[in-house]
């Protein structure tokens, strides 16, 4: 966003910039607290290594909603896949449908190489995750539709995703497309963005009871307290788990 912009010519108009324009791609404020903390820790750093004499500006971390994350329905989940396929564009369906059958994040999906999908193994391999490289497990049908697209692969093709108009090869983000299809299944674009996707796929293994340790395995999460916040949503699993404590008093009574 800043460009060759020296870090000493950063004032708090651009800041307020750079926010307002990652909350218009539909980045969370924590997404945007965390690249503000990695500015803070540039600043601070070029202090103590007198590149400059002072912080050139106040950084003004935005609130952060700690309530309930939205995810969709697995109905809604179906609909939104059915409208993709729909679509003129040839990206948006196997993009949503990675997302939500891997809850892989969106620049992972977008980076896949075709070197990197291990069919046999059905795994996708992620070297530059945000918790370190990892094997991405599939599911089998994901697998199998991966299959029928490695088919159709170009000789030479190095991406799942490519663009001979991009530098680094692959397309960067069809929002426009993405905004069509979730406006088409009835969805609110300010509400459903892709991460949305990425809550959608944890939080319903969580529902489905797979533990936290093993949906941390697949999500990618640095940490297990990470992934525990889905434990908090509430659901037709939660009044499941409650059912089974009562059974287990009246079957002692």
């Amino acid at each position: 966003f800043f460009k060759d912009k020296p870090l000493s010519s950063i004032a708090a108009f651009d800041l307020e910039r750079f926010k307002k324009s990652r909350k218009e791609e539909g980045v969370t404020n924590g997404t945007i607290n965390r690249e503000l903390a990695a500015l803070s820790h540039l600043f601070s750093k070029a202090v103590e290594w007198k590149w400059i004499d002072h912080r050139p500006a106040k950084i003004n971390r935005l609130k952060e909603d700690g309530g309930r994350m939205v995810y969709l329905t697995a109905a809604q989940a179906a609909e939104l896949l059915n409208k993709a396929a729909e679509h003129q564009s040839s990206f948006i369906y196997p993009f949503i449908r990675i997302a939500l059958e891997t809850s892989m994040r969106r620049s992972e999906i977008l980076s896949i190489r075709l070197e990197h999908i291990d069919l046999h193994r059905r795994i996708i391999f992620i070297p530059q995750a945000k918790a370190g490289a990892r094997e991405q497990p599939v599911t089998k049908n994901l697998a199998e539709y991966l299959a029928e697209i490695l088919k159709t692969a170009e000789l030479g093709q190095e991406w799942l995703f490519p663009s001979a108009l991009s530098e680094c090869g692959h397309i960067r983000w069809p929002e426009h497309a993405f905004r069509e299809v979730v406006k088409a299944a009835g969805l609110d674009p300010k509400q459903v963005v892709p991460h949305t996707l990425r809550h959608t796929a944890i939080t319903h293994l969580v529902q489905a009871g797979v533990d936290l340790p093993t949906v941390q395995r697949i999500s990618g999460h640095k940490t297990l307290q990470m992934v525990a916040r889905y434990s908090h949503q509430n659901g037709e699993h939660i009044q499941a788990a409650m059912d089974v404590l009562e059974k287990r008093y009246k079957s002692a009574a």
